[in-house]
């Protein structure tokens, strides 16, 4: 009857080592990191980022409002925008709710829009165009990267430790290996007997 594999680093044997043992626990415990420490860091972190994300839109939210703005400049090629869009550059005017006076800025606006054509921009409380608010579609995306990046960098850290202790364990072993032939040796080669 076979003694069950799982079992054998535990089990006294003259052919164990301590490196075995110690190897033995290290699998284990970088086992269960990987199963359960590693998502765990990942949720945690996507959990913070989802925190930090809402709350960054909720400011945004409540210093940014959206107008309707005129072109009242000719549309000008802008540098390209994330993700290799076009987009033209052109003065806008717009006038604030609730007050009489109109402003004017430079501001992005689409590549099918001309002189005199209206749009919607987004715009600070100081009267700057700015990006509109994040999305809940991007807040989440950012949780989630995040929560990958969190998970796989702490696999990564467990799986190099892990490396470490296996390369000291090796080296352990070989040593120890190597003292026990320098006993043994003289008597199977029959060398200073």
């Amino acid at each position: 009857m076979r003694t069950p594999v799982c079992g054998r680093p535990w089990r006294h044997s003259p052919l164990r080592r301590r490196s075995d043992v110690v190897e033995a626990w290290t699998v284990m415990i970088v086992t269960v990191l990987l199963g359960v420490g590693a998502p765990l860091v990942g949720l945690a972190a996507a959990w913070w980022a989802h925190d930090e994300a809402r709350a960054t839109v909720s400011e945004q939210r409540a210093e940014r409002h959206r107008v309707r703005a005129e072109v009242v400049g000719r549309p000008a090629m802008a540098r390209p925008q994330a993700g290799g869009q076009q987009a033209l550059r052109a003065a806008v005017r717009w006038t604030e709710p609730g007050q009489q006076a109109q402003r004017t800025a430079v501001a992005r606006i689409p590549v099918d829009v001309r002189q005199g054509d209206t749009i919607h921009l987004w715009v600070d409380s100081r009267g700057r165009t700015v990006p509109p608010p994040a999305d809940g579609a991007s807040v989440w995306q950012h949780s989630v990267g995040i929560g990958i990046w969190a998970a796989g960098g702490t696999a990564a850290v467990v799986l190099l430790v892990h490396r470490g202790v296996r390369g000291v364990a090796l080296r352990r072993r070989l040593a120890e290996w190597e003292r026990a032939w320098a006993r043994t040796e003289p008597r199977w080669t029959h060398r200073g007997v």
